[in-house]
């Protein structure tokens, strides 16, 4: 499972040493500012959304205009409410059995960490897309929609396998467009080419000890 997540911070507590967010849309001037604000708000951190503390957090999606980042209720909403089970963590084998619907509507959640049982994983440098899928449900204050969404997991792998069997469903980059893709059934074949060619950054993807900022930089290239 993967409950905490974040952009910058982290590992990367040194501005400037963290990751570029280079995902598009990431990377369009609007998004970057909206970016810095949830950065500065939420401490770069991304957490579970709950009735008191209704954070939201950066989401990717594609839609008939374009890829767009929102910021979405990290719990599915069924029927238009919260689940009352939890859902901020789907397994990639139980989409098609449990989450047919949200399977979908698939989205993106950009990161450059993730923390499993308080180890911080990350890859050397780069900003990754873990896959999700997502709900919309109606604001009775305004009336519009709100997305919600769930993180897809699958067998942890490698290092992450040593503190925890489940880690996020990270997806290559040259995947992220048959993921989005709004007019691509969500079905077998789909998860299993997604765990599939995930296999490379997960095995990749390693514990990174959290750095102070007051501490002083390595003089190596690597971070971890």
């Amino acid at each position: 499972m993967c409950a905490s997540y974040g952009l910058g911070g982290g590992p990367y507590p040194v501005e400037g040493e963290e990751p570029a967010f280079d995902l598009p849309p990431l990377d369009e001037r609007e998004n970057q500012a909206r970016l810095v604000e949830w950065m500065r708000e939420q401490k770069h951190t991304a957490r579970i959304t709950g009735k008191n503390a209704r954070n939201l957090n950066p989401l990717i999606t594609e839609t008939e205009t374009g890829r767009r980042m929102d910021f979405a209720w990290w719990w599915l909403h069924l029927g238009g409410r919260p689940a009352k089970f939890s859902a901020f963590n789907s397994r990639s084998d139980a989409l098609m059995s449990k989450w047919r619907a949200p399977f979908q509507h698939r989205a993106i959640a950009p990161a450059t960490w993730y923390v499993e049982k308080g180890t911080s994983f990350a890859l050397d440098g780069e900003a990754f897309g873990i896959a999700a899928i997502t709900t919309t449900a109606e604001q009775h204050d305004d009336g519009g929609d709100l997305l919600t969404y769930s993180l897809v997991t699958r067998d942890a792998v490698a290092e992450a396998a040593r503190v925890h069997p489940r880690m996020p469903l990270i997806l290559p980059r040259e995947l992220h467009d048959d993921w989005l893709d709004p007019d691509r059934e969500g079905d077998a074949e789909l998860i299993a080419e997604m765990v599939a060619a995930s296999d490379e950054l997960s095995d990749a993807i390693h514990p990174a000890p959290t750095r102070k900022a007051s501490e002083p930089a390595s003089d190596e290239a690597t971070l971890f």
